[in-house]
């Protein structure tokens, strides 16, 4: 089938800038959130991103006409005739269960439903629907915008044609698509925590100390922030839910929350957004390692 009209559930950090390459790539987009002053904060946001992106001379048309091609909603009858559905809400299984359900007597029988999760089980959430056949998973990357990687989540009850759908629509956005199977962190995740999990771990027992760490992994090994930055920055609290969602599906320590890591989060340090986490943000410029 082909994919002209795109819906986006979720207007946050993930679903606008979804929506926002939806439409820069030339496809009509219309997103749902459940209150019209998160549709505000979103849209604006994703004004203020094509701005720049248009100043920088990254998108081939007017800020104004890729704008153009968006429009929030509260009403899931609006996403009716949309030809692919895109998941972004709350890392919660029960809200997003309920959610594909209502939408799913309302969307054409032929859309595809997509989920951008990071960690749950994409087959559990195609239970909640009458089209297992047509669910996958397309998990983008923060920024969305700027990150070309999503991942194409197949199940074992997706059909072929519509995983190809899937794959050649990443491909139309920018991206650079990559198969994967239903397997808890898919790849990205399945090997990025357990190194983000170690670097806490060698931490803990005194191998170096948080920015003797960070550099460590940026000199040496060429990656562009060290593991601490990079928790703070995707959250200690996204990480410690991910932690539990691959530790209860893998029973492996590698998995496993580290005792510091659960003891930050229940102080409310969970990185960037909350100004303390590995580091201190009270300057954002220059931040500086907490004493742990």
């Amino acid at each position: 089938m082909e994919i002209k009209k795109v819906g986006v559930l979720g207007c946050g950090l993930m679903g606008s800038g979804i929506a926002q390459v939806a439409a820069t790539a030339g496809f009509d987009v219309t997103v749902l959130e459940v209150d019209q002053k998160y549709l505000d904060q979103g849209f604006a946001g994703m004004e203020k991103s094509l701005a720049k992106f248009g100043e920088k001379g990254l998108i081939q048309e007017t800020p104004q006409a890729v704008r153009a091609r968006l429009k929030g909603t509260t009403k899931m009858q609006d996403l009716a005739d949309c030809d692919i559905i895109i998941e972004a809400v709350i890392e919660n299984v029960d809200e997003k269960k309920k959610l594909y359900a209502a939408l799913d007597g309302i969307v054409k029988q032929d859309a595809i439903f997509a989920s951008n999760t990071s960690s749950i089980s994409i087959t559990e959430l195609l239970t909640s629907t009458q089209r297992p056949e047509r669910f996958i998973g397309l998990h983008f990357f923060n920024p969305v915008p700027l990150m070309k990687l999503v991942e194409v989540v197949r199940t074992i009850a997706t059909a072929g044609d519509v995983y190809d759908t899937g794959y050649e629509f990443g491909k139309k956005l920018g991206k650079v698509p990559v198969r994967t199977s239903d397997k808890t962190g898919f790849i990205v995740n399945r090997l990025l925590v357990p190194y983000l999990l170690d670097a806490i771990r060698a931490f803990e027992e005194g191998v170096g100390s948080i920015d003797d760490i960070d550099n460590a992994m940026k000199l040496g090994c060429g990656y562009p922030m060290g593991p601490f930055t990079l928790l703070d920055f995707v959250g200690l609290d996204t990480t410690y839910y991910i932690t539990h969602v691959m530790y209860d599906e893998f029973k492996e320590r590698r998995f496993a929350s580290p005792p510091l890591l659960k003891r930050l989060v229940m102080a409310g340090w969970y990185g960037r957004k909350s100004g303390k986490g590995f580091y201190d943000y009270s300057d954002p410029n220059h931040p500086k390692p907490n004493k742990l």
